[in-house]
């Protein structure tokens, strides 16, 4: 096993790769993986495309992590940091403002649907999914309904890593390991249409109304005196890209109104133009009560986050001593809400979210080409956000047991994703899927790129099954 690499040296004069495999834990990694073979150092970025530490190019089929929304090397946004870190590299939140976070906050605002006038931010997503549900349990104690304090989301959901946006988080092995975690969260069914019950599975607004009358029968079952909100993603990540069935959001709208029950839209990975608009609750005609963002706001060049509120939800807060005692030291970061503001400038001049608007059923058109291998089973998603289920039989949908989809998706499909130069997300939260989410600056050629690089991969991991 070679330890060294294009990647250099530290200053210390260890070889990068080496002292990885001795210092750095990776996030989301089995560790076991850097000891057996060399560590993937990615070090440069332009355009679609990054480099790792021996020179091969790659197409950035996953935004980094959904995320790198302009692309990788916009000196414009580089240069937006520094000229703040120049004049004011950090300044809290706490009792002050600064004017990135003040303009920041506004032009959010502008965005966001209804009347989501108030920002709170944070780092990233998972904080503000752990905000949210801080926020709407104290909110329904100021109305005086202290019981209310329960939270229901989606099966296979994923929302974050802190203990309570664990908790609401829906994948059972991410959180076998540090239960207890905090109580009162509850699941319903997600809008998976390819594994709906047989009966619906060709009527997707009865399979809407079926999922979302299962939010409401598990608030009835509960306790409407209980619970505090409905936590739904725009287009469900984990499991692969289950995007909302007609008539879903505005029936679960309907539902939350009548038991009084906030609904958050978790937005972590939709808004910025993923889907078309800023704020993906546009695209599918719902208001919520709260959104909660991160990643696109700045194309990742900065870490940020928000939950914007709904005025009704912070008008207790105005009077009095009434205070949400919640906080981040870098929540609002001056060089990160620079970044932020340069970045969605740069949404404006480029016309990005027209150009999602135009270029997604193109997205979906090549994708779905892919149907014709025997190992496709779906292609789902919306906009630039797109799922392909895996399956071992198409006509009965039949998927992979446990050792099938570690071998699949583990042992051949990633190492060969990357090594045809396509770097992706192969993974088995749910059924095995392979997901793409690539700058919102591809168009055609990209598209095609990564089609032909699938197929070839695809074609040859269903002949070595």
């Amino acid at each position: 096993m070679s330890t060294t690499d294009q990647a250099g040296t530290t200053p210390a004069g260890t070889p990068r790769g080496q002292a990885a495999r001795d210092h750095l834990w990776g996030h989301m990694t089995r560790q076991s993986t850097w000891e057996r073979g060399e560590v993937p150092i990615i070090v440069r970025g332009e355009g679609h495309h990054v480099w790792d530490s021996r020179g091969k190019r790659y197409i950035d089929g996953l935004s980094g992590l959904f995320t790198v929304q302009v692309g990788h090397g916009r000196t414009e946004l580089a240069e937006r940091a520094a000229a703040q870190a120049k004049e004011l590299a950090f300044f809290p939140l706490w009792s002050y403002a600064h004017p990135q976070a003040i303009d920041l906050a506004e032009r959010l605002a502008s965005h966001a649907p209804g009347d989501l006038n108030r920002v709170f931010f944070t780092t990233g997503g998972g904080e503000a999914v752990e905000t949210a549900w801080k926020l709407a349990k104290q909110f329904w104690k100021l109305q005086g309904q202290p019981g209310k304090h329960k939270v229901i989301s989606r099966a296979v959901a994923y929302h974050g890593t802190p203990q309570g946006a664990l908790s609401i988080t829906g994948i059972p092995g991410m959180k076998a390991p540090f239960e207890p975690l905090v109580p009162g969260a509850h699941k319903v069914p997600n809008t998976n249409l390819y594994r709906a019950p047989e009966e619906l599975r060709d009527d997707p607004k009865a399979f809407g109304r079926w999922a979302a009358d299962r939010i409401e029968e598990a608030i009835l079952f509960e306790g409407a005196d209980t619970v505090a909100a409905v936590f739904l993603e725009p287009v469900q990540n984990s499991g692969g890209c289950f995007p909302p069935p007609p008539g879903y959001f505005e029936r679960v709208r309907e539902i939350c109104d009548a038991h009084d029950v906030l609904l958050v839209s978790d937005e972590t990975i939709c808004a910025f133009g993923r889907i078309g608009d800023m704020f993906a609750c546009n695209d599918y005609g719902y208001v919520p009560d709260m959104i909660t963002c991160a990643k696109g706001m700045t194309s990742g060049y900065s870490p940020i986050g928000a939950c914007l509120v709904s005025d009704r939800i912070f008008e207790p807060f105005k009077h009095g001593t009434t205070t949400f005692y919640h906080g981040y030291t870098f929540g609002g970061h001056p060089v990160s809400a620079a970044v932020a503001m340069e970045n969605l400038d740069i949404f404006e001049r480029e016309r990005l979210n027209e150009h999602v608007r135009t270029n997604a059923p193109l997205f979906r058109r090549s994708l779905e080409q892919l149907l014709d291998l025997p190992i496709v089973g779906d292609v789902r998603g919306d906009g630039y956000f797109y799922g392909i289920e895996l399956v071992k039989d198409k006509a009965t949908r039949e998927t992979f047991d446990d050792a099938e989809s570690e071998h699949l998706l583990r042992d051949f499909l990633s190492p060969a994703l990357l090594a045809a130069g396509l770097y992706c997300r192969a993974d088995d939260r749910g059924d095995p899927v392979v997901q793409l989410a690539p700058p919102l600056t591809c168009g055609p050629a990209e598209f095609a790129e990564m089609e032909q690089i699938l197929r070839a991969v695809l074609t040859e991991g269903w002949a070595r099954l």
